[in-house]
């Protein structure tokens, strides 16, 4: 569900790729009226993180429904490149995206910072944890102990791994790092190929589900409230939204009505995805939708808030553990001025 990858590989290529890059696509280079808009849009690119799925429901329900036009809007959206949605957002060549806390990190600090900011968190919690095939031991952090993880080898996620580990009263030192990208979590864990998964439940969770597999599951959010941060996010061009301020309201504005509706009418929310997206499985899509139909607002006042405190939470938890050279301003990468 979340192309981590694609994001490590953007983190590694940020700093010579794109440095002093701030391109911004000629044809939503000003705001347009509301009335000039209700006769001649203004295109904006929108780049996901990875294939269509239920992160992405709010989209497609705000484009079918009209709201998208309603706001002077002609949006396309698109899949990423292997680099990540980071570099497009950042260069100006898409006006906004879905990225990550975690992984955007590296786009936003250092010399060759980028003009990114998260604009609305897409869930309210992060539904990452680590998943098993029931009975390995492992319902808890301390049961990694010689077990198999399949890692990514990135540095925040085996620290992640390592801090609720401890906080278990577990030693990291003792888990097998298996170096392995895992697109089918119910192939790998019915396969042995590997013991415990870092996923996202609300779809590879829920893909066990459907597939009738047996599995234990932890949250890291449960284990440590530090890890409660925002995942998904969408993600603006800071510098096109300066020059854009009430068009980019109006584009924030039309996917919160998508998202408000996913939240609220789940089984037409998920019709609207399969109907952009026929590949998807309907069963799967179905019950997702159903479990992230109440992610999405979950406890919060609204759809897209951001909680400057557990946001900052996060961030200082990556400088105290080192995980950055770069200095972390507090409130860095994210602001609510386009979410009304």
């Amino acid at each position: 569900m979340k192309k981590i990858i694609a994001a490590a590989l953007a983190a590694l290529m940020i700093a010579t790729a794109f440095a002093g890059c701030g391109e911004v696509a000629p044809s939503a280079t000003a705001d347009t009226p509301t009335e000039a808009a209700k006769t001649e849009k203004t295109k904006l690119t929108f780049v996901l993180d990875w294939t269509p799925n239920t992160n992405h429901t709010g989209l497609y329900v705000a484009e079918e429904k009209g709201w998208f036009d309603e706001a002077g809007i002609e949006l396309e959206i698109v899949q990423p490149p292997e680099d990540g949605a980071e570099l497009l957002v950042g260069s100006g060549k898409a006006q906004f995206g879905v990225s990550f806390q975690d992984s955007m990190l590296p786009a936003i600090t250092g010399d060759n910072a980028m003009p990114i900011q998260a604009v609305a968190a897409v869930v309210q919690h992060n539904t990452s944890g680590i998943i098993s095939r029931k009975g390995d031991g492992i319902e808890s952090p301390k049961g990694l102990e010689g077990k198999r993880y399949a890692t990514w080898g990135l540095p925040v996620e085996q620290a992640t791994i390592k801090q609720v580990m401890e906080d278990d009263g577990g030693d990291f030192s003792k888990v097998e790092l298996i170096p392995e990208y895992i697109t089918d979590e119910v192939s790998a864990l019915r396969a042995n190929t590997v013991d415990a998964i870092w996923i996202f439940y609300g779809w590879a969770g829920i893909a066990t589900e459907v597939a009738e597999l047996e599995t234990d599951y932890f949250a890291f959010r449960d284990i440590n409230p530090v890890f409660d941060y925002y995942t998904p996010v969408i993600i603006g061009n800071t510098d096109w939204m300066k020059q854009n301020p009430e068009l980019a309201k109006a584009f924030v504005s039309a996917v919160k009505k998508g998202y408000k509706f996913a939240a609220e009418n789940p089984d037409e929310a998920a019709d609207i995805l399969l109907k952009a997206s026929p590949e998807l499985d309907e069963k799967l899509v179905k019950a997702s939708q159903k479990y992230m139909s109440e992610q999405y607002i979950a406890d919060a006042a609204d759809w897209g808030v951001i909680d400057p405190a557990r946001w900052n939470a996060f961030y200082g938890w990556i400088r105290d553990n080192k995980l950055s050279e770069a200095e972390i301003p507090e409130n860095l990468g994210f602001t609510d001025e386009y979410l009304s």
